[in-house]
């Protein structure tokens, strides 16, 4: 779905500004980031990168080497495809691992296809798969960065931490080591202990000035991890793309389905009826034209009413399908002929260089109609404006009003139909619409010119 809602945050919630309930936190986030959540379950996470990045390693090298080795004979190819197959394993549990204690959700890459049945097939499919090596390259990549992430992030936690707690623990050097304190340097001659209580306080301080700094030095080195499970573990582009473009497919079809159904049924029970009731009408003048010359020509005369009426809604439903004054005179004179049919006063604003490609232009025609409609209809709103302009290889649309608000575009309201149609052509539809308004609706499409 393309709609989106407000403005979005990444994992964990906010900013860092609210705490439960919504309710500000008491403390800056500086000074809260060691005891929060995030912060400790992303150092669990560099605690486990270490065994995990062993395990991995090992199998996936090991695996590979072997198979490797017996591609001389046909048992190679059945060993190379169990590692990769380990190593999709592998990426599941790394996926689950982010996504528990990092917060990233990554969706799982592309199933296995294979072009038959049995081992054979599975193993070819295995073996051409490149989501199957990209596992194995995280393997193989992950454990240096695991060493190296491990070794730094408990590194700064239990430094940072013991020597904020010094005060607390100094007493067990002279009780049962022997000596006055946390020795600095020490040879034949000169000792040098931290024993007075400024020396204890001094490193205290500096002990809290590590604490406050390595929830940040954790989440810069997660940050590689986060690359590395999206970048590896997760869906290709080039499968991510196919599925867009086959769910926007399906979305084409429906929205082209509907429009036919549409069409038929306002010719069903428009013109259709309209010209049926016309011509018994004029069957029954006929019959009548040497009886009742008056009547007959009475009838004719209603059946020439009906004739306008009829033509009129025949333009009214060319108008829906596609405008002529899109056509001949672009989105400036077709968006100004919508505003003129809206409910309430419509400033229109177009600033164009030139007209973008047909097909996107009669997409943002139908998409200010339907905006409008929904002014007319539902906003309660004095007055209104559309805005269309060009920003880099994107057309822009906007349409406001000054009504109640509420514009909701979840569930089957028209508005989430309005967004699958602009998802279908790589869209977006952006609805700010609090309680009370205004309201602020917002089109980016394709420039495609």
């Amino acid at each position: 779905m393309a709609t989106q809602y407000g403005q979005g945050y990444g994992e964990w919630g906010g900013p860092g500004s609210q705490g439960a309930g919504g309710r500000p936190h008491r403390l800056p986030v500086a000074l809260r980031a060691p005891i929060e959540a995030r912060s400790w379950g992303e150092f669990c996470y560099l605690l486990l990168n270490l065994p995990i990045g062993i395990a991995m390693f090992t199998y996936g090298v090991t695996m590979f080497s072997i198979g490797a080795g017996l591609l001389v004979t046909f048992l190679g190819i059945p060993v190379l495809a169990a590692a990769l197959a380990g190593c999709r394993g592998f990426g599941a549990l790394e996926r689950a691992r982010a996504r528990g204690l990092l917060g990233l959700e990554v969706a799982a890459p592309e199933p296995l296809r294979t072009n038959g049945r049995g081992a054979m097939a599975w193993m070819g499919a295995m073996l051409k798969s490149g989501t199957s090596w990209r596992h194995m390259l995280y393997t193989v990549l992950h454990f240096p960065w695991a060493v190296f992430s491990f070794s730094v992030g408990v590194s700064f936690w239990t430094c940072g931490w013991a020597l904020l707690t010094y005060p607390l623990w100094f007493w067990v050097f002279p009780m049962y080591v022997g000596q006055a304190g946390i020795q600095l340097y020490g040879d034949e001659t000169h000792h040098v202990y931290l024993d007075s209580p400024f020396e204890i306080t001094v490193t205290a301080l500096i002990g809290l000035l590590i604490t406050l700094a390595t929830p940040w030095i954790v989440r810069g080195l997660t940050t590689v991890d986060r690359l590395l499970v999206h970048g590896l573990l997760g869906p290709s582009r080039l499968a991510t793309r196919v599925v867009e473009l086959e769910s926007d497919r399906g979305a084409v079809v429906d929205t082209a389905a509907a429009d036919l159904r549409r069409i038929e049924r306002d010719l069903h029970d428009g013109a259709q009826a309209r010209l049926v009731a016309l011509a018994m009408d004029l069957g029954l003048a006929k019959e009548k034209l040497t009886e009742d010359p008056q009547a007959a020509a009475r009838m004719v005369e209603d059946a020439h009413g009906e004739v306008k009426t009829a033509l009129q809604e025949l333009r009214d439903l060319a108008r829906g399908i596609h405008p002529a004054v899109l056509t001949d005179r672009g989105l400036d004179a077709a968006l100004s002929a919508v505003a003129s049919r809206c409910a309430v006063p419509v400033e229109v604003e177009v600033d164009l260089p030139s007209r973008p490609a047909a097909a996107i232009e009669g997409i943002a025609y139908f998409t200010v109609s339907e905006l409008l409609q929904n002014v007319s209809k539902h906003a309660r709103a004095t007055r209104a404006t559309v805005d269309v302009w060009r920003a880099e290889d994107r057309l822009l649309l906007q349409v406001s009003d000054d009504g109640a608000g509420g514009a909701d575009a979840s569930g089957g309201s028209g508005l989430a139909g309005l967004a699958g149609r602009l998802d279908a052509v790589d869209g977006v539809l952006v609805v700010d619409s609090p309680v009370g308004g205004p309201t602020r609706i917002t089109a980016e499409l394709p420039w495609r010119a």
